[in-house]
């Protein structure tokens, strides 16, 4: 499991119950960038594109009066734990959050997030809604090693895959799994030799734990 706490402990959850033996390797960390409580004059909604950015942001600031759009269902369940309660979900990609936005927004939406996001949302509106974007937290490599025995590893991030490749090396992936959320995180795991990398269905966690199969497969 390469992903950021919490999300790695809960996918481990999730595949010790179907019978695997999760090991947890984050090869990122979220580290919330310092500033002022936003302002929200003229800001009519807000957008989430990960759960990351609703748990930072809510820490910002005790507004909760604007309704949120979120780019998936989890994303859309934690803006829901953290007190907003107009809450609606794209439950797909980057794209699908365009398309949302795009089709119930007006005015200014806020788009708290990374510093450097994985996608650019802007050019998926194509201006269709005035956006501002608000760097919130950013992803730094934590240089974790990757466990001595592992048959499988899970990429939930282009940002982790890159990780991936750069901890395991040239051949680090021979003989193993490799099981990517998305063709752009599946792309940087090509660089560890991984005898077979697939990729799921739809960009959710959900997708990556039926992609990865059942114990009982072996490469």
């Amino acid at each position: 499991m390469t992903r950021t706490e919490p999300g790695a402990s809960r996918t481990a959850a999730r595949l010790a119950a179907r019978g695997f033996d999760p090991l947890i390797a984050p090869v990122l960390a979220v580290r919330p960038i310092i500033q002022p409580a936003p302002d929200l004059s003229g800001i009519t909604a807000l957008a989430f594109t990960s759960p990351n950015g609703v748990a930072v942001f809510a820490d910002l600031t005790p507004d909760r009066s604007l309704p949120v759009f979120a780019v998936g269902d989890v994303t859309a369940e934690r803006a829901r734990q953290a007190g907003f309660t107009t809450v609606t979900s794209a439950s797909g990609a980057l794209a699908d959050l365009a398309w949302l936005i795009a089709s119930e927004a007006t005015g200014r939406v806020l788009v708290p997030g990374a510093r450097e996001p994985a996608g650019d949302l802007d050019a998926l509106l194509n201006r269709a809604v005035e956006t501002v974007i608000l760097p919130v937290y950013e992803a730094t490599e934590t240089r974790a090693k990757a466990p001595a025995d592992f048959e499988a590893v899970l990429a939930h991030s282009p940002r982790a895959a890159k990780a991936v490749a750069r901890a395991l090396g040239r051949d680090g992936g021979a003989g193993r799994l490799a099981v990517a959320i998305s063709a752009a995180a599946a792309a940087p795991l090509a660089a560890a030799g991984f005898a077979e990398i697939r990729t799921a269905g739809e960009p959710t966690d959900a997708a990556v734990l039926l992609a990865l199969g059942n114990p009982a497969a072996r490469v």
